[in-house]
């Protein structure tokens, strides 16, 4: 095959593999909005796919199963929440108002389509030995991930006895928050919570911060 050939079959090679990706990008996007409108029992392949644009056989080209489908789509969210909370700590004030912007922040990963989804699966997958066993490692994932955003946004210096426990108390609280926000609006009431939680982990974060 000649030079030229060769350039142009992976020219052509490479819009496709874009036009794969963005298949997988939609899938994704569309199984995590399904998974918080409708919850996993109104989440089939054949919805995701046609809230994505595409049909049901390219939907099970990339994902062999539902759960796998599920599974990578919150992961991928999670994931971007990650990278977005991580730039949103780099605006971040710094000084005394500090420790409560970064708590609010926490809390808000709780909040929107990504954690309405995560519910809806966790729930599902009480009682699906399958997706449970799917849904336990991405959740371990998830935990681990969220916990060293939250250390490094936070300064915290885990080898300072009960540390680390404080971390993950400020994580699970933003969890119970964000469970309670599914049902009603508690605006006002979560504002004040963060507030004097702040104060909290100012007490006992400092001094040993790094």
């Amino acid at each position: 095959m000649g030079t030229a050939q060769h350039q142009e079959r992976a020219g052509e090679r490479e819009p496709r593999q874009e036009r794969s990706r963005a298949t997988r990008r939609r899938l994704l996007e569309a199984a995590v909005a399904c998974l918080a409108d409708k919850g996993v029992a109104g989440s089939t392949v054949g919805a995701v796919a046609e809230r994505a644009g595409v049909s049901r056989g390219a939907a099970q080209h990339h994902f062999r199963t539902r759960e796998d489908l599920f599974t990578a789509a919150l992961r991928h969210m999670s994931d971007t929440r990650m990278d977005e909370l991580r730039a949103r700590a780099e605006r971040l004030p710094s000084g005394p108002g500090r420790t409560e912007a970064v708590v609010e922040m926490l809390v808000d990963a709780y909040c929107g389509p990504v954690f309405s989804a995560a519910v809806q699966l966790w729930a599902s997958a009480a009682s699906d030995p399958a997706l449970r066993a799917s849904v336990i490692p991405l959740e371990e994932h998830v935990g681990r991930e969220a916990h060293r955003a939250a250390v490094e946004v936070l300064g915290a210096d885990e080898s300072a006895p009960g540390v680390r426990e404080t971390v993950q108390a400020t994580l699970d609280m933003g969890r119970g928050l964000g469970l309670a926000a599914l049902l009603t609006d508690d605006t006002e009431r979560r504002r004040r919570i963060v507030r004097q939680w702040a104060r909290i982990l100012d007490r006992e974060l400092d001094p040993p911060r790094r």
